[in-house]
């Protein structure tokens, strides 16, 4: 997603959850000095704490279109989607980008959020809505990038959906 993002030009927030007592971002979030990610070290389960809402409206439209990712669906994204919809965003929580520590928290979390207004989806499907037609310049390297880790994005729905 973080490859994808910067192909089509999408600014990337990361939150850690009070990092100091349970660590930083995974390596994979922070394995390439990417200029595009900012990382806000926070305590509120939501990470639409006061810093990420100053960085989202300065450099977004409003309303937002925001798609979440996260561990702990059943807290961190949950809160974070709904204070999201609250304010009148359009939020994707990408099925295959989320998880829960404890079997069967996940499948609930995204059933609360769909019925909140949430559009639950796999990240192919939202990069595909992204882009909208084949004929934008990034459709290559996105559809490449799609086919490059499909076996990945396969294994991580089969494993998440079964929880």
């Amino acid at each position: 997603m973080i490859r994808a993002c910067n192909t089509l030009s999408i600014p990337i927030y990361a939150t850690t959850q009070s990092s100091s007592r349970l660590g930083p971002l995974c390596s994979e979030l922070t394995s390439g000095d990417d200029p595009s990610l900012y990382t806000i070290d926070k305590t509120a389960f939501s990470m639409l704490v006061p810093e990420l809402r100053f960085a989202l409206t300065s450099t977004s439209p409003q309303p937002f279109q925001v798609a979440i990712v996260g561990i702990e669906t059943h807290i961190c994204v949950t809160q974070t989607a709904l204070d999201l919809l609250a304010e009148g965003h359009r939020v994707y929580v990408l099925a295959d980008g989320v998880s829960s520590c404890h079997e069967g928290e996940r499948g609930v979390a995204l059933d609360r959020l769909r019925t909140e207004g949430a559009i639950v989806t796999s990240s192919e499907s939202w990069l595909y809505e992204c882009m909208g037609d084949a004929s934008i310049g990034e459709f290559k390297a996105i559809a490449g990038l799609v086919k490059e880790t499909k076996e990945s994005t396969r294994d991580a729905l089969q494993t998440l959906c079964k929880m």
